[in-house]
């Protein structure tokens, strides 16, 4: 399969939707349900049925430097669009999946327009009264939520490279927060910085066991 018939095919829920009537098809997904560290972040994108995007697919599949010129045609080009961040500590408050469904149920509202339809990477959406798809991996399925991903991707990411400056030892700029084996160290060598998800189980052990050092 070339690539332009790669592309047509990830329009293939839109182009349904489309024909159907509905001319507002918003993508959504998120990126940072996983590390133990930052935001999550969640990005809704209504896109034009003649916006060309080449090498458009789902944002682990795609090179960093492809990502930012993604971002950059998708951000001039789209509809609309609209990125969403949950902190590390509402996270905490609130759970991680809850956390997701907030980030991706503000960025729909935030967009300006209402759309007619949700095609949503695996997650529904129930405070939302619009009709919805969820779709297991649907970065990979529908150009949209494709969209959605390499917003969400590399606005977290800039957020991450931020933290790095202000927190070099954690290497955020590398591990984006992920448990590698070189974070999980630093972690437990100096504890957590302000911005890691103190409910997540590594985090919470050594919270812990501050506690119960700081109480003998």
């Amino acid at each position: 399969m070339n690539e332009e018939e790669r592309l047509f095919k990830l329009y293939s829920y839109e182009r349904e939707l489309w024909e159907r009537g509905c001319q507002n098809v918003a993508g959504l997904d998120e990126a940072g349900r996983g590390p133990l560290a930052g935001p999550v972040v969640a990005a809704a994108v209504v896109l034009h049925p003649g916006l060309h995007l080449p090498g458009l697919n789902d944002s682990k599949q795609v090179p960093q430097r492809r990502r930012e010129t993604l971002f950059n045609l998708i951000t001039e080009g789209a509809v609309a669009w609209k990125i969403s961040i949950i902190s590390a500590q509402d996270i905490d408050r609130y759970n991680i999946l809850q956390a997701s469904i907030m980030a991706m149920s503000q960025a729909v509202v935030g967009l300006g327009i209402r759309p007619q339809h949700l095609l949503i990477d695996a997650l529904r959406l129930p405070k939302l009264d619009i009709p919805q798809t969820p779709l297991v991996k649907g970065d990979t399925l529908s150009a949209s939520i494709a969209a959605a991903s390499i917003l969400a991707k590399v606005a977290r990411d800039r957020i991450m490279d931020d933290l790095h400056r202000e927190y070099p030892e954690y290497g955020f700029d590398h591990n984006r927060g992920y448990p590698t084996a070189a974070h999980l160290e630093v972690l437990g060598r100096i504890g957590p910085c302000p911005f890691h998800r103190q409910s997540f189980e590594p985090v919470k052990n050594w919270h812990l066991r501050g506690k119960q050092v700081c109480l003998f």
